[in-house]
């Protein structure tokens, strides 16, 4: 079995805990000590943020890494060193290295590419790395660093399953990224928000709270993106970013602060989120005369601010081509972007995706095609514009698929 197909047989693997991923680490020397790290949780936009970040730092001189999930066509895009995925012949050597400690220690797939990633990283002396946190923080595998900020972008309805039930019980496991004198910085709001501070202060974590320690006016929709002014201690700075929807100006606050903090002058954060990206989160793809608008929102708080930033910019009318994941909020979702279009159910290639019959119920008069492609084309025989989403795993194996490349089964 090569390198990669030994770590994709370790998808599905879920034992919470941080004992494995620290017993690894040590055993690869502690590559998480050899540069100050960023951790980025949050129930959405946290890819976003850290991508944001990133840019930022490398913007400010920093060589960076930034460790992200999922990927959308390949692996390679989780771990980048400068914005560039990782070498393919560097993976396969640095997967091969780790394998026998991982499999010694039963690592899961996401503990083993966590610490590929932090190797990595150390091995092209990064001066700075910025993790996207994968599920909940406090038990998460990038929570085996020791960070010098972090960030938690909101508080929302996903993984109640394992984080939950209520929304407390989510921002208690989020704050488990905060630490004892380390700043921390949030967008979130209601009863999130009042969780979050509560943890914070039994921590002794100094937090930043968007809305009261910084503030954002001026949200607006720009030809190429989004204009938005960012107000800090009495300093005001005016931003553009080619990113859509009014909820991303948050998640670039939080970014353009983290930067601050860590020593970015206004001129370097201008210029990281003038190039600030996030593929598959409102990302407009042009097809001849068709246009593709591609999104992840796999969650109720992720439909809204999808019908929101479509209305914001102008985007309907559109048609949809919807995937959902077994076991999500379907109802909430459903209600967010029942309306704005005709529909088309269909599904990813994965055990995890749900039956597109299933969810007719929730749409009525939907058409039903259960290969991507062909969704796509016939949403697209009712409007030229396509908004695809539901899922990031039905998002990444659409832009597969119209590169030429065969679906990629995912649970990870």
């Amino acid at each position: 079995m090569d390198p990669l197909s030994w770590l994709y047989a370790r998808q599905g693997r879920f034992a919470p805990g941080l004992e494995r991923i620290r017993a690894l680490l040590a055993r690869l020397g502690h590559p998480e000590e050899a540069y100050p790290v960023a951790l980025v949780g949050g129930t959405n936009g946290k890819g976003t943020t850290a991508r944001a970040l990133a840019a930022i730092l490398e913007e400010a001189g920093f060589r960076v890494g930034l460790y992200t999930s999922p990927h959308l066509v390949d692996f390679r895009e989780r771990i980048q060193v400068q914005g560039r995925p990782i070498p393919e012949e560097k993976l396969l050597a640095l997967l091969a290295e780790l394998r026998p400690h991982a499999e010694r220690l039963e690592a899961s797939f996401f503990e083993a590419a966590t610490a590929l990633a932090l190797l990595h990283f150390a091995r092209e002396g990064v001066e700075f790395a910025v993790l996207e946190v994968g599920l909940g923080g406090r038990l998460d595998a990038t929570n085996a660093a020791e960070p010098v900020l972090s960030l938690v972008t909101n508080i929302g309805h996903d993984h109640l399953e394992v984080l939950g039930p209520t929304l407390r019980d989510v921002a208690r496991e989020k704050a488990g990224i905060f630490r004892g004198g380390v700043p921390a910085l949030t967008a979130a709001r209601g009863e999130g928000l009042e969780e979050l501070k509560l943890q914070a202060k039994a921590r002794g974590t100094p937090l930043w709270v968007l809305g009261e320690d910084f503030r954002l006016e001026g949200v607006a929709p720009t030809p190429t993106g989004l204009a938005f002014t960012l107000v800090l201690r009495g300093e005001v700075q005016a931003f553009q970013t080619p990113l859509l929807g009014p909820h991303q100006a948050e998640n670039l606050a939080l970014a353009a602060v983290g930067g601050r903090l860590l020593g970015a002058g206004w001129e370097a954060i201008g210029r990281g989120l003038a190039r600030a990206e996030n593929p598959g989160r409102l990302e407009r793809l042009r097809l001849g005369e068709k246009e593709l608008i591609l999104d992840g929102a796999h969650n109720p708080e992720g439909a809204l601010a999808l019908r929101e930033a479509l209305r914001f910019h102008g985007l309907l009318p559109a048609a949809f081509v919807l995937a959902f994941t077994k076991g999500k909020a379907h109802a909430p979702m459903a209600e967010a972007l029942r309306g704005l279009g005709p529909v088309v159910l269909t599904r990813y290639a994965s055990p995890r995706a749900e039956d597109p019959r299933a969810l007719l119920p929730l749409f009525p008069g939907a058409a039903v095609e259960e290969d991507p492609l062909r969704a796509l084309e016939r949403a697209w025989a009712w409007e030229s514009r396509v908004v695809v989403a539901g899922s990031l795993y039905l998002v990444g194996e659409v832009k597969r698929r119209l590169s030429g490349l065969l679906p990629e089964e995912r649970l990870q």
